[in-house]
């Protein structure tokens, strides 16, 4: 008996792919870092509104719930992925952590420009 999955195939080094495997594989990376950005841009507009009015320093009563829904958006991703039809069996750690990273970065630049343009307003 072999140990090869059926319909499975093999890996392929960078020389054996064709342009078209390039150009998909480029194109399954851009649609993972939107999905990352957009979703980093939506927690970071959902912390804002849920985290209370700010006061003058722009801090929040409801920080720790803003952080929460960020991690929250983190997990969501692979069910995200899974539901576009994207394949994430071959996704390593590194991949996980850039995707986190990136909604992270997204969700703080969101939440903190909400923070400083509307304080300003209040104060």
């Amino acid at each position: 008996m072999s140990d090869e999955v059926l319909g499975e195939k093999p890996a392929l080094t960078k020389k054996e792919k064709t342009k078209a495997d390039k150009q998909a594989e480029h194109s399954a990376r851009i649609k993972r870092t939107m999905v990352a950005s957009l979703i980093g841009i939506v927690t970071g507009i959902l912390s804002y509104w849920t985290g209370g009015i700010p006061d003058a320093t722009g801090i929040q009563n409801n920080g720790f719930l803003a952080f929460m829904l960020m991690l929250a958006g983190i997990v969501v991703q692979k069910h995200i992925f899974l539901f576009m039809g994207m394949d994430t069996a071959k996704l390593g750690a590194k991949d996980w952590f850039y995707q986190g990273f990136m909604t992270f970065a997204f969700w703080f630049m969101t939440w903190t420009i909400l923070l400083t343009s509307l304080s300003q307003v209040v104060s």
